[in-house]
């Protein structure tokens, strides 16, 4: 397993659409287990294929307090939708920025595992707001997308101005 280099807004890839996974095999395999590597080195709760580069439709993610409960969901698909929650979102790709976001409560969501086995999955909070979020990244999609022009522009100004202190 090794470690990904994770994409930083505003890198131009974040806004690939990804692509359908037709080929279930040790190559997808390995870039999952990348992936869960990945996530839990930069101390996530989940990643999406685009945030790393490969653009197919999957992401993996663990919402346990305890990083035990990891899934990966590919070629995910949100089949129902209810409620609205308000919670802070921050994203590996845009890091020490965080931004209220306005997303449904409960989602439940159609996807196959890593052997292509389909299943579904319900969720509320956390991991509700984890699968809308890296459904966004497949789509092409960043969480500030979801904020108020002023609201991002200032919150992308901040970002700059870490990044300009941290170099």
């Amino acid at each position: 397993m090794s470690i990904l280099t994770v994409l930083e807004f505003p890198d131009p890839r974040l806004r690939t659409k990804a692509k359908t996974v037709a080929v279930f095999d040790d190559t997808l395999r390995q870039l999952v287990a990348d992936m869960y590597e990945t996530m839990y080195a930069e101390r996530g709760v989940g990643l999406a294929a685009t945030q790393v580069d490969q653009h197919l439709r999957l992401f993996v993610m663990d919402v346990s307090d305890g990083n035990d409960q990891p899934k990966v969901l590919v070629n995910p698909r949100i089949i129902e939708k209810r409620g609205a929650q308000v919670e802070q979102e921050g994203c590996l790709s845009f890091p020490g920025v965080f931004a209220n976001v306005e997303r449904a409560s409960w989602v439940k969501a159609q996807a196959q595992d890593a052997d292509g086995k389909t299943f579904e999955i319900e969720a509320e909070g956390l991991m509700a707001v984890c699968i809308q979020h890296e459904l966004d990244h497949l789509d092409g999609k960043v969480f500030v997308d979801h904020l108020s022009p002023l609201k991002r522009s200032m919150l992308l100004k901040r970002m700059e101005k870490q990044r300009r202190v941290a170099s």
